[in-house]
């Protein structure tokens, strides 16, 4: 088999892996808040993750250029060997991670692996030490401090109009031609109606479902749907560019200079994120979802507001911050405004321990790919 059709294959399998690993980031507040079962946050998410994999390739291109010529020395000739061990590295880590339930850093393992097997094939020269640290670093070691902060700054303002809106829905009446909303004691107002069309709205219960009417309602936990879908689109807006352009590392790949097969690669990208996070991602979103802490939905809500923004405006400047360190630590930061005790650390500890080792082990297993694979390259 050729290196590139090599490169190509495992490209696919380090998108299986991440979203066996990340898609839970987005739905685990989903299931913790007993908004819906595990399953249909899955496949919220893997839908939406899907769609924001194939969207990254028009809106992401900062991060491609980041991941595929921004951190190794540009006069360096990469073997195609490197580009393997990336692969294989950062693959191998997250799908351990996402075995045993630990929610780990795909960002961090593909760095990691681009600094274990650029190192040993390239020596220290060969890398871009001030961009790894200005793009890298200090991107994900400050991602977890912003995310716990903004989760703490803006959940007393959206508990305030959770309770505002507790109780009150937005009822469409196709049939009535009209928009009415409904508060917790059962009085409505319309706020549009088609002027000649139906009849007009008269009082009706306080609850959407038992109101009689026919058509869509949207209620807080709507929101927190949508919030999650947001959440899961910049979820793989943010992953899928930094594992297409490990396809660019070598000049060898054919990539580089074939639209057509760029744009080929990205659905394949994307799909298989989609079915990596539809049949392997429960684990870890178990462990969020239930092991961190426990969160009603104006919570949940919270915590995705902060994943997704902080994840689009990132991935839009081509900053690789991780989602992972970024949700997990906005659902933390969420337990803590609730009490030290509502945390429960053991499974933070060990959240914290993989976040450390993912670099180092990723570094290593791209190491010991490198050294294989340069014997048959």
């Amino acid at each position: 088999m050729e290196a590139s059709s090599l490169a190509i294959l495992l490209v696919l399998g380090l998108a299986f892996a991440n979203g066996t690993n990340d898609v839970s980031k987005s739905i685990a507040t989903l299931a913790g808040s007993g908004i819906t079962n595990y399953r249909t946050a899955i496949i919220w998410g893997t839908a939406w993750t899907v769609i924001g994999a194939c969207a990254s390739g028009l809106i992401a291109t900062a991060m491609v250029r980041t991941f595929s010529s921004g951190l190794i020395q540009p006069d360096v000739a990469i073997p195609s060997a490197v580009t393997l061990s990336v692969l294989i590295g950062a693959m191998s880590w997250v799908l351990l991670a996402s075995r045993t339930g630990l929610p780990v850093s795909t960002t961090h393992a593909i760095a990691g692996a681009i600094v274990g097997a650029g190192l040993i094939a390239l020596g220290t020269r060969g890398l871009i030490w001030s961009a790894l640290i200005s793009k890298i670093a200090l991107p994900l070691l400050l991602s977890p401090v912003l995310a716990l902060a903004l989760s703490i700054l803006i959940h007393p303002t959206v508990r305030t109009i959770a309770g505002r809106w507790e109780g009150t829905c937005l009822c469409f009446m196709p049939e009535s031609q009209a928009l009415v909303t409904i508060d917790a004691q059962g009085a409505t107002r319309t706020l549009f109606q088609a002027t000649g069309f139906g009849q007009p709205v008269a009082a009706v219960p306080a609850q959407c479902d038992r109101a009689g009417l026919r058509g869509p309602t949207i209620g807080l936990d709507s929101i927190h749907w949508v919030s999650s879908g947001l959440a899961s689109l910049a979820r793989g807006t943010n992953d899928a560019p930094k594992i297409l352009a490990i396809l660019l590392l070598s000049g060898t790949m054919p990539l580089r200079h074939s639209t057509t097969a760029q744009a080929l690669v990205v659905t394949g990208v994307a799909l298989a994120m989609g079915l990596g996070s539809n049949f392997g991602g429960l684990r870890v979103t178990e462990v969020l979802a239930e092991k961190v802490t426990r969160m009603d939905h104006t919570e949940g809500l919270s915590a995705n507001l902060t994943t997704s923004s902080l994840v689009l405006v990132s991935a839009t400047m081509g900053l690789p911050v991780s989602t992972t360190h970024v949700s997990s630590s906005a659902i933390i930061g969420i337990g803590l405004l609730n009490g030290l005790r509502t945390v429960r650390w053991v499974t933070v500890r060990a959240m914290a321990l993989a976040w450390v080792l993912t670099l180092p082990a990723a570094g290593l297993l791209a190491c010991l790919a490198y050294l294989t694979l340069s014997r048959f390259l």
